[in-house]
């Protein structure tokens, strides 16, 4: 009997620790897979060259915090170390559950078009906390040419003048009250939210936005047949969009699950701030002129553009 008892506890015990490393395997996983940039079936010429990374070298700086979050995560062009000119920003703002961490590979390839990105490892962004603390941050950064005795490498490096802001699903809430609901709305130039969380969810959440007081240029992305549209369906981002004064897009990825909006929809997100903050007159191409590329992607549908 005492074997017996000893076996399955032995059994129990190696259940247990099978459980803790799936587990952790699970956490530690990435949200986006490395070679979505390749993988992702793409159906027009300016998404393909967006998607893509481009010409600058990446490098990251981590820096921890006292806050909820934990850390700063920073990816720059790695020119930035010696150059004297200034960089436009795009500030990140997480998915529920989704830090920063689990989707690195997004972030590196908008630092490679040029932009300082900045991000938290925030599991819960839908008030905007991380984004409005990684504005603080870039600004300490920026006007300090030492911190508690470093060199800031950001110092009078930061283009305060163009700076965006992104996020899906409670992410996407978090980018709406953060250009509406912040200290520092006036900083966003302008702003992408992808599959962000309709009204009534997130008002039964507790994670209320007010998508009327929008006045920067905006896209919104959203996914379709995935199954799991119920965070935002093709009517409740209409809503959305219609709440938006002006300046805003809005379509739908076809075939595309709500979790892969975070990533797929990335060579049109690349493009629409590259020509934002960027100036990019072949990035614009996407969305305005006699024909705006979105309205002929196979790959989207329900585009709605009002933009002048």
């Amino acid at each position: 009997m005492k074997k017996m008892v000893k076996i399955v506890s032995v059994i129990l015990l190696a259940c247990i620790l099978l459980v803790l490393v799936i587990v952790m395997y699970l956490k530690s996983m990435p949200s986006v897979p490395k070679n979505y940039q390749i993988n992702t079936e793409m159906g027009a010429e300016i998404e393909k060259k967006y998607m893509a990374n481009g010409k600058y070298e990446v490098a990251k700086k981590e820096q921890g915090v006292l806050l909820n979050f934990g850390k700063f995560l920073i990816f720059y062009p790695k020119e930035l170390e010696t150059s004297a000119r200034k960089y436009p920003v795009i500030v990140l703002t997480n998915g529920s559950g989704t830090p920063l961490s689990k989707y690195t590979t997004v972030a590196e390839h908008y630092a490679s078009w040029g932009f300082i990105v900045i991000g938290t490892e925030e599991l819960y962004s839908w008030d905007a906390f991380g984004a409005e603390m990684s504005i603080r941050y870039l600004e300490r950064m920026n006007e300090n040419q030492k911190i508690e005795d470093k060199d800031s490498v950001f110092y009078q490096r930061v283009d305060f003048e163009n700076v965006g802001i992104v996020g899906h699903s409670q992410g996407g809430v978090g980018v709406f009250n953060a250009i509406t609901d912040t200290k520092h709305k006036e900083v966003y130039k302008s702003a992408v939210s992808l599959s962000p969380t309709n009204k009534k969810l997130a008002h039964n959440l507790f994670w209320d936005y007010d998508a009327t007081k929008i006045r920067i240029p905006i896209m919104l992305v959203s996914g379709e047949g995935g199954g799991d549209d119920w965070v935002v369906t093709g009517e409740q981002l209409v809503e959305i969009y219609d709440d938006i004064p002006s300046q805003k897009v809005a379509m739908r990825r076809k075939n595309t699950p709500h979790n892969e909006v975070l990533y797929k929809p990335d060579g049109y997100t690349m493009a629409w701030f590259m020509w934002q903050l960027q100036g990019d007159s072949e990035a614009a191409k996407a969305f305005v002129g006699d024909n705006p590329e979105i309205l002929s992607n196979p790959f989207y549908m329900n585009q709605k553009i009002d933009l002048k």
